[in-house]
């Protein structure tokens, strides 16, 4: 879980490096079936990421101090 606002931009800094990739993937790979094996990993990832700062970002900072 993400702690504090440090932790919340390097996670969105992660994000979008991985997005990138994805993209990067997406021109370069010529096999659907080889796109999705490779990307999968990355979207997954991209995923659970997500999911970290939408609870980070749900909680008030006063909520997250009581949390610690």
């Amino acid at each position: 879980m993400i702690a504090n606002d440090h932790e919340l931009i390097a996670s969105l800094e992660r994000i979008r490096h991985l997005q990138r990739q994805v993209a990067y993937l997406r021109q370069v790979e010529t096999n659907p079936a080889n796109y999705r094996l490779s990307a999968g990993g990355f979207l997954a990832e991209i995923d659970r990421m997500q999911l970290d700062v939408r609870e980070y970002l749900s909680l008030h900072p006063g909520e997250l101090k009581a949390r610690a």
